[in-house]
């Protein structure tokens, strides 16, 4: 068994409430002052003050909990790991063509994932192995300890297959989407492409899944082949997940809270109803912020949700067409910025509310039993991941309780 002590931690985000367990006082907003974590074996075995912990220099008291490495934080800020619940990193091609003509006056719309879908079917495995692994490093880089990843860039049944054969590589989290668009060789067919989607494709995908998503939206499918999608995933084992009011007002976001959904995600258009219906619901939201900064379209609000009752999640929605970034810290400036979160609720929902969405307990939070997934930041607070937007403040990852990045 190896240990390791994080010390003179100057503040703590834990996302538990208040308590006064091993001596720690736990803000209301989840946060410890002058803390530190004891890691055993991958998971967190002890939280506590950091005088407590013997490691501060000068401080005179025993030296318990031991540990066989200590780091001194030296009064930095340390979070949870982020919790990236939406993307789709496993794709071939570029479209920076079509950014810069949206920002120069063209409207976003779904047809463009089809493009994607021509360049994914060409890449081979290798190809497309490596650009997974170099998103996966830029995540890392920032702070992202969990990410899922969907399909949804093959629109066949060999390449989806292929697609979440190589998600399950690197995660647990693998969401099948095979019902992203209707692809062109099924133009004007959108019910039999549904039907191979939850046959066939379905057979297929399904081994390496743990998910299953639709795009529910004018463009991609109705909410009765929504249905149809999400309720087959759900005879397989799935659990289901829902993209809806993405691209304007619909009944996906009902549809998806009917179904028992972990998530629905976007909810750039919702309405008083869907709020309430989200709030008495265990049904997550998750909000993509770079995809409002990259298709110009409006911001939620999620100041109206959060008051409601809502649970929110921020995720990057990292793909090639509507989300080109992987930075969990831009994602959280534009909340505070633009859809009105304060930093806390913001770092909140890119992280413990990443793991709801994913319907994990075991992270998003620093608490004895949790995995030991945690952020050093080279700022003395949390709000800095606001306050200096674009600044790489990432100074240490752990991963499982092992060190995965250091800045320098």
């Amino acid at each position: 068994m190896t240990t390791t002590l994080i010390t003179n931690i100057g503040e703590l985000t834990t996302n538990v409430g208040p308590s006064t367990g091993s001596g720690t006082q736990t803000h209301e907003d989840g946060t410890v002052q002058d803390a530190a974590v004891l890691i055993e074996d991958g998971l967190i075995s002890w939280v506590g003050p950091s005088a407590s912990s013997g490691a501060q220099s000068g401080s005179g008291a025993q030296s318990t909990p031991a540990a066989d490495e200590i780091v001194d934080a030296g009064g930095r800020a340390v979070i949870p790991g982020f919790v990236d619940s939406h993307s789709h990193i496993v794709f071939g091609g570029d479209r920076a063509a079509e950014f810069e003509a949206r920002m120069a006056g063209q409207k976003y719309a779904a047809g463009g994932i089809r493009s994607t879908v021509a360049a994914t079917r060409r890449a081979s495995d290798d190809e497309l192995r490596a650009r997974v692994r170099g998103f996966l490093d830029e995540m890392l880089a920032q702070g992202t300890t969990t990410v899922e990843i969907k399909s949804g860039y093959g629109l066949d049944v060999e390449t989806e297959q292929r697609l979440v054969r190589l998600a399950a590589e690197v995660t647990d989290e693998v969401t099948y989407l095979g019902a992203h668009v209707v692809p062109a060789e099924y133009a004007d067919r959108s019910d039999a492409y549904v039907d191979l989607v939850i046959g066939e494709m379905l057979d297929a995908c399904a081994p390496h899944a743990k998910w299953i998503d639709v795009f529910c939206e004018t463009g991609a499918f109705s909410v009765a082949q929504s249905r149809r999608v999400l309720e087959a995933g759900i005879t397989r084992g799935l659990r289901p997940r829902v993209h809806a009011s993405q691209l304007g007002p619909g009944e996906g976001v009902q549809l998806a809270i009917e179904l028992g959904a972990a998530s629905v995600d976007h909810g750039t258009y919702l309405t008083d109803d869907d709020v309430a219906a989200l709030a008495a619901s265990d049904t997550v939201l998750t909000l993509l912020p770079g995809v409002e900064f990259s298709t110009r379209q409006p911001y939620p609000d999620a100041r109206r949700l959060i008051d409601a009752g809502v649970t929110v999640a921020i995720a990057c929605d990292t793909n090639p067409g509507s989300s080109f970034t992987s930075s969990m810290p831009f994602c959280i400036a534009l909340a505070v910025r633009d859809m009105g979160m304060t930093p806390g609720e913001a770092i909140w929902a890119a992280t413990a509310g990443g793991a709801a969405a994913l319907q994990r307990s075991d992270i998003g939070v620093v608490a004895p039993g949790a995995r030991a997934d945690l952020v050093l930041l080279d700022a003395p607070t949390r709000v800095h991941l606001a306050y200096r937007p674009g600044v790489p403040l990432v100074q240490q990852v752990w991963k499982d309780g092992a060190s995965v990045w250091r800045k320098g």
